[in-house]
């Protein structure tokens, strides 16, 4: 019976929805089909590659950095995947209407700080490192500047939310 009422409950949902509402469901449902194929595929990859570095240890040194930059840097490349798949499904369960841009923020930090992990620190010139930290650095001043906002949002609706308690009590 669950199933029959969460299929009608949907398709109700569907109905209210406009053209273009409907345009970008389909389109976030095809984007999230095609990321999770890509995450399974990249775990899969991974997995392997642990697999068959351990199966011939005169290969794998977990110490060497270049190993730790490979394993870690794939890591990171799901972990990136996994949050930009979280951040359409939060759209298309319609929880937003459109994508976040503290997601969108995270993300890249995600992926600038997987790029400081595999990066050879040795052969980086001191301008791509300098370059590299500027973007940590903004990308995060505007995060805490979005995550802060959103804060004082969500206190102001409580606040008023409060309000509305109190007068009709």
């Amino acid at each position: 019976m669950q199933w029959q009422d969460r299929f009608r409950r949907a398709r109700g949902e569907w109905m209210l929805l406009t053209f273009y509402e409907r345009f970008e469901q389909v389109v976030i449902q095809i984007l999230t089909g095609l990321i999770a194929i890509v995450i399974v595929f990249a775990v899969w990859n991974l997995g392997l590659k642990i697999f068959h570095a351990v199966l011939s240890p005169q290969n794998f040194d977990p110490t060497d950095y270049s190993v730790f930059q490979a394993i870690f840097g794939a890591i990171f490349t799901v972990i990136i995947a996994l949050e930009f798949k979280r951040s359409l499904l939060v759209v298309a369960q319609r929880q937003e209407s459109i994508v976040q841009v503290r997601t969108v923020i995270l993300i890249a930090l995600l992926a600038i700080v997987r790029k400081v992990i595999i990066l050879d620190l040795a052969s980086t010139e001191a301008l791509q490192l300098f370059a590299l930290a500027a973007a940590i650095l903004a990308l995060g001043a505007v995060y805490w500047l979005v995550r802060d906002q959103d804060r004082s949002i969500e206190h102001d609706q409580s606040a008023q939310h409060r309000k509305r308690r109190q007068s009709s009590a």
